[in-house]
């Protein structure tokens, strides 16, 4: 059985009741001798703010839920029998409607509630459960699907009780940490653990940033808060990786300095508001800093430009290396995408460039980044030259674009330069997923028009030395990526 990458799911699936039934098989083994000797003092004052999060939507296939049955004989068919009453119970008869479960935590004792945007995604209806049994009605006041968060708002008749937010950015690597959540709709469950890892990109979104737990977390803990040992919230659980469905040891939180803003935004405006430059990243390939002639392949290559962008208005080229942002080193795309949409709409940050072997700083006028689709087009480069002859270069066959191998590779009428026609397999372009339709733009980020400008310019950086040879590539739809190729 292959392991698993998942958000948490909502519904408490059964099916992990025999797989626990063999970890509690044998004696316990003292593994957290070292550890501390309780956390009940920590946990009491916690629970009553980290509530369950049930949401009842309709049924696509138009059939009622219900509940999986646990294996006869099953050493937990006891413990389980009234969650599964109880879930048959609520379950709506109609065929209309299904219910689900999650996790959640009070931050304002007016009434402001936190969870995973997945616990709450398609719901009709959101129903907020506390441990002393009330039930109330949630809003929706806002969600952020590239964070997994959500924001939800109750009408208590008294005030509630709230965590904090702490500050992520301290905990660290084997430091002690708590979940409290709704694991298979049992609320109020209590596990500890460490820090196994922090700063984990899982790609689940653009923003990935995680702290990595061995803290049991499992089915219906989505959402819940991850505390450190002062009772502060640190992280939100939100995904783990399994091969059955249940804890492994490998669960995935929210840092809480990467939660706090998106709350805050999505408190205050009901939406995220992220900064924008327009522009089109890739990371610094080890062959890509050797093709410019850098000493380390840090920062994040430019490989397109939006006509009319705050990148363009401040002077960013295609091909520029952003090594520093607002006055702190980038070390790779994901962090720079991070640091732009933090840095609010409308700020005005300096941007340090590699150029042509220099150092330049322009500053920008972040704009709002839009979230439906995608931004950022590369910005138009020169017309192209009347088409030559066919010529073979680094393993390519290259020729002028005529309007007969625009129609044969589909090259979309704004696309300028050098068409590949053929890629040699086993060449260095090959190695490079170089493809036939590919349109060579740039070669060492100067424009070409023609094979033999290719031809010309790669003969040149050769006799400089070059081992590798930038390409800027354009695919037949437009879309940019560099590429470096070995010169031999």
């Amino acid at each position: 059985m292959t392991t698993s990458f998942s958000r948490l799911p909502r519904r408490a699936g059964l099916g992990l009741a025999l797989a626990l039934g063999l970890v509690l098989a044998g004696p316990p083994v003292a593994v957290r001798a070292q550890g501390p000797a309780s956390v009940a003092d920590v946990a009491a004052p916690l629970l009553d703010a980290v509530v369950n999060i049930s949401t009842t939507q309709k049924s696509k296939d138009g059939k009622a839920f219900v509940p999986p049955k646990l294996p006869e004989g099953s050493p937990f068919e006891d413990l389980f029998k009234d969650f599964l009453d109880r879930q048959q119970r609520d379950a709506p008869s109609d065929g209309k409607r299904v219910q689900s479960l999650g996790s959640g935590f009070v931050i304002d004792p007016a009434g402001v509630i936190i969870t995973n945007n997945h616990v709450i995604e398609d719901g009709d209806d959101i129903t907020v459960n506390f441990t002393d049994g009330t039930k109330l009605k949630a809003e929706l006041v806002g969600h952020d699907p590239k964070t997994d968060i959500a924001v939800l708002r109750v009408k208590p008749d008294k005030p509630l009780k709230a965590v904090a937010f702490g500050d992520s950015g301290t905990i660290r690597v084997g430091d002690w940490v708590m979940a409290i959540g709704n694991p298979f709709g049992l609320g109020g469950t209590v596990t500890v653990g460490i820090v196994s890892a922090r700063n984990r990109n899982i790609n689940s979104g653009p923003y990935d940033d995680f702290i990595q737990t061995d803290a049991a977390i499992n089915r219906g803990n989505s959402g819940g808060p991850l505390f450190d040992m002062t009772g502060k919230v640190i992280g939100i659980n939100t995904a783990i990786i399994s091969p059955s469905g249940g804890s492994i040891g490998i669960g995935f939180a929210i840092p809480s300095n990467a939660a706090r803003r998106v709350v805050e935004q999505l408190v205050q405006f009901g939406e995220t508001r992220r900064g924008w430059i327009g522009v089109r990243i890739q990371p610094v390939t080890p062959d890509i800093a050797e093709s410019l002639g850098l000493k380390e392949a840090k920062g994040v290559l430019i490989a397109g430009v939006t006509e009319g962008g705050p990148a363009a208005a401040a002077g960013i080229k295609v091909g520029d290396v952003v090594t520093a942002f607002d006055g702190r080193p980038v070390a790779d795309p994901r962090e720079l995408a991070k640091m732009v949409a933090d840095a609010g709409i409308s700020a005005s940050v300096p941007v340090t460039l590699r150029r042509d072997g220099k150092d330049v700083v322009v500053t920008i006028a972040l704009g709002r980044l839009e979230e439906s689709g995608d931004e950022d087009k590369p910005a138009e480069k020169k017309p192209a030259a009347p088409p030559v002859a066919e010529l073979k270069i680094l393993g390519m066959s290259l020729a002028g674009l005529t309007p007969d191998l625009r129609t044969r590779f589909s090259v979309a009428d704004d696309v300028k330069g050098v068409v590949v026609t053929e890629v040699a397999s086993g060449s260095a372009a090959a190695d490079k997923r170089v493809q036939p339709g590919d349109v060579i733009v740039e070669v060492a980020q100067e424009a070409v028009s023609t094979p033999a400008d290719v031809e010309k310019r790669v003969k040149e950086l050769k006799e400089q030395g070059r081992r590798s040879i930038l390409l800027l590539l354009a695919n037949p739809a437009g879309e940019v990526r560099f590429v470096a190729v070995r010169a031999d």
